[in-house]
């Protein structure tokens, strides 16, 4: 018998089942085989899909500056007018501070990004307040260093998968760089 004919008779042989379990009562196959490993696949699905790790946070949100209207603006800037206030300069400045910091406006802030060219905001954390986070500060996240990527993108709100990329990008940009010599100490491969 050729593999057509086989692959054929299976098929019949399952919808024969199929119309054996719908003329049964309650759904029940008439006959075993197929039909029973395939009811003992389905009933695992379930516990696989149990198993699998939901997303506990939402997506970060992205504000874009060029999509906010001409009122919109004005108020932000009427209820949040720019003042000039004491933040930390270095790093020296901020190391034994409060935590969570408030300095949302820091670039190192894990709160907020604002793209230097667009000027758009985004959101990285959507559902939570800025108390509510576990860490504020990128730079205390690398003072710990040698943590996974798991870790990086808990704190991050970003995949494990897109952790992974950015170390790449990353690593790529110093290994380019001509005094590569000097951080030759500090570049895994």
């Amino acid at each position: 018998m050729d593999q057509a004919a086989t692959d054929q008779a299976a098929r019949d042989e399952g919808m024969g089942a199929l119309r054996a379990t719908d003329a049964t009562e309650g759904g029940a196959p008439a006959r075993g085989g197929g039909l029973a490993a395939a009811a003992a696949d389905e009933a695992a699905k379930p516990e696989r899909k149990r198993n699998r790790k939901k997303r506990s946070r939402q997506r970060a949100r992205t504000i874009s500056i060029r999509r906010l209207s001409k009122t919109e603006l004005n108020r932000g800037r009427m209820l949040y007018p720019e003042t000039d206030y004491w933040k930390p300069k270095s790093r020296s400045d901020c190391k034994d501070m409060e935590r969570p910091c408030p300095y949302v406006s820091c670039k190192y802030h894990l709160y907020i990004d604002v793209h230097p060219v667009r000027g758009s905001i985004k959101l990285n954390f959507p559902d939570l307040e800025l108390w509510e986070m576990t860490e504020t500060c990128a730079l205390d996240v690398a003072d710990r260093s040698g943590i996974t990527l798991e870790e990086v993108g808990e704190i991050m709100n970003l995949t494990r998968e897109r952790v992974r990329q950015l170390e790449t990008t990353g690593l790529a940009k110093l290994q380019a760089l001509e005094d590569i010599e000097r951080l030759k100490d500090y570049v895994t491969y």
